[in-house]
């Protein structure tokens, strides 16, 4: 097999969900998925080869509380920044559901590094503001969930910088809206290469797979806790935790 031959054999083998996504990324507040504020937001396109494809789509909002020290650190943006060049929260968050919405429309799977995060976040900051949020965002491509389904019993952390490490994947500016959402798609993309006979080639059924293996990952998680913590429950939910 000569060298074209076996890009051509390795592009048929990939799904098809991984050549073509959005990807998504919300730094905020803090933790609270129904109390934090969104800060900055990335929704763009990416192609094939993880290349930024579509519109670089990057907000900073002010969110019209303070930012706590503990987040400013993490993402850089302290409460001074957000009220000197942050744009009202309600409008990004309209324009943010917006882009999204015309992903999903399209059948463009959305990838989200941890979704439940990103996705919650943006409901109840939907909801804050007298819009609109998305009910059912699908398809959803978490590489989270897809790594500890593909790799179950690697040790170690499962975070971004972790799993981009762990795929060969650059992560330059760690917490940077953009930086994260694309580097979520490239280990999105470096699982689909690695494990394609392992996942699913329909989207839709890779998201509802995903709906499954966050579950049982919760529950392997939850029942890993008891035994320290007899009264530990996690928050059971992918991609929204309400």
């Amino acid at each position: 097999m000569n060298v074209n031959e076996q890009l051509i054999f390795e592009f048929q083998e990939t799904p098809q969900w991984s050549r073509n996504l959005a990807v998504f990324d919300l730094e905020t507040t803090g933790l609270d998925l129904r109390e934090a504020r969104i800060v900055t937001a990335c929704a763009v396109e990416i192609d094939q080869d993880g290349r930024i494809s579509g519109p670089n789509q990057e907000w900073l909002a002010d969110p019209g509380i303070e930012i706590p020290e503990a987040a400013s650190n993490v993402h850089g943006i302290t409460t001074e920044i957000a009220r000197a060049n942050g744009r009202a929260a309600k409008e990004v968050i309209s324009e943010l559901l917006e882009t999204l919405r015309g992903f999903f429309s399209r059948g463009l799977p959305v990838v989200a590094f941890n979704a439940p995060y990103d996705f919650t976040i943006l409901h109840y900051e939907a909801l804050r503001h007298g819009l609109e949020p998305i009910q059912e965002p699908m398809p959803v491509i978490d590489p989270m969930v897809l790594d500890k389904y593909v790799d179950t019993y690697r040790s170690g952390k499962r975070t971004l910088e972790v799993a981009s490490r762990i795929y060969g994947v650059k992560l330059e500016d760690a917490h940077n809206a953009t930086a994260d959402a694309v580097a979520a798609g490239r280990v999105a993309q470096a699982i689909a290469r690695k494990y394609s006979e392992k996942l699913p080639d329909d989207v839709v059924v890779l998201h509802n797979s995903q709906i499954e293996w966050s579950a049982n990952q919760d529950a392997s998680y939850e029942k890993f806790r008891r035994g320290s913590s007899p009264d530990f429950t996690i928050q059971r939910g992918w991609p929204l935790k309400l």
